[in-house]
């Protein structure tokens, strides 16, 4: 049986933005830009660490091949801290992801 959505529920809810707004500021205030950065750190540790397991490895495999320690992988995969192009690269590669820029 199918429910009907009521419509004066949905009007009230908030949208992402006003969410987003409510708890870091509007675009373009340091707190707002500072969590976009840390969202963005989460997306790509996510792509990073799914594409390790994914390539059947180890954080302490992959951390080998790429010539760090173990730590700054978990960290990575935790979006806990930045890392170089270069690093990135290495762990694009030796993961078998492809990364190409985009115009």
């Amino acid at each position: 049986m199918r429910k009907k959505i009521d419509i004066e529920k949905l009007q009230k809810l908030s949208s992402v933005e006003e969410m987003l707004e409510g708890e870091y500021g509007s675009n373009g205030t340091t707190s707002r830009e500072t969590f976009n950065a840390k969202a963005k750190a989460w997306y790509y540790a996510e792509v990073l660490r799914e594409a390790r397991k994914a390539a059947g490895m180890t954080q302490q495999q992959l951390a080998d091949i790429i010539g760090k320690k173990r730590e700054y992988i978990a960290l990575l995969e935790k979006g806990e801290t930045d890392m170089q192009l270069s690093t990135f690269l290495m762990i694009t590669d030796a993961v078998g992801l492809n990364f190409g820029l985009i115009r």
